[in-house]
C-alpha cells in the first residue's frame, strides 16, 4: 500500500538527487539507479514517478528554472523605478545559481536540448522569457532594445557556460555584465 502524501516528497528528493549526481559526475552519464540510491529509494520507484532518466532530468531543470524565475520575479518586484535591467542581471548572477551541481545541470541542459524535444522546448521558454524581460527593461534606455537584449542574454548564458567549463571566476560576473549593459545603452542612445 503506498504511503499517502509521499509522492511530492519523493519527487523532490529525486530531483535534488539528480542535480547532485550530475554535479558530481559533470555529465548525464549517471543511471537512474545512482539517482535513486542518492535519494534513498529504489530505481523502480524513480521510474514509477518519472518514467525515464530524461524525464527526471527535465523535472530537475524545471525546478532550477523555477527557482531562477522566482529570483527574477522577486528582483523585479523590488526594483526601484527604472532599474528593471539591473534587477534582471543581478538575479541572473545570483550566487545561488552558481553551485557546482547547478552549473553542471545547466551545461547538460544545453547539450540535451540538441537531441530531446521536451528539453529543447523548456530551453526555448527560458530563452524567450529572459529575452522578453530584457527587451522590456531596455525600452526607452536603448535605441535598439532587441539587439541589446540579444547581446545581454548571450552574455548571461555565456557566464554560466564559462562557469561550467571552469574558465572564469564567477566573482565580478554581475559587474562585467552591468558594464556591458551600460556600454550598450550608451552606444545606442
Amino acid at each position: 500500500m503506498p504511503k499517502v502524501g509521499q509522492e511530492p516528497i519523493r519527487r523532490a528528493a529525486l530531483v535534488a538527487a539528480t542535480v547532485e549526481e550530475i554535479g558530481q559526475s559533470g555529465t548525464l552519464d549517471v543511471t537512474v539507479g545512482q539517482i535513486a540510491k542518492r535519494a534513498g529509494m529504489s530505481s523502480a520507484l524513480a521510474h514509477h514517478y518519472f518514467g525515464s532518466k530524461a524525464q527526471i532530468f527535465l523535472a530537475a531543470m524545471r525546478h532550477i528554472l523555477s527557482e531562477y524565475g522566482a529570483d527574477v520575479r522577486h528582483a523585479l518586484a523590488t526594483a526601484p523605478e527604472g532599474r528593471r535591467l539591473e534587477a534582471i542581471i543581478s538575479a541572473s548572477m545570483g550566487e545561488g545559481h552558481f553551485d557546482r551541481a547547478t552549473i553542471a545541470a545547466w551545461l547538460n541542459f544545453y547539450v540535451l536540448a540538441q537531441r530531446d524535444a521536451d528539453v529543447a522546448r523548456l530551453l526555448r521558454v527560458y530563452q524567450r522569457r529572459l529575452r522578453s524581460n530584457l527587451i522590456a527593461s531596455l525600452r526607452g534606455r536603448a535605441r535598439d532594445p532587441e539587439a541589446a537584449a540579444a547581446t545581454l542574454a548571450a552574455l548571461i548564458d555565456g557566464v554560466y557556460l564559462r562557469a561550467a567549463l571552469g574558465d572564469e571566476a564567477i566573482e565580478g560576473a554581475e559587474a562585467r555584465v552591468m558594464a556591458v549593459a551600460r556600454a550598450l545603452m550608451e552606444e545606442q542612445s
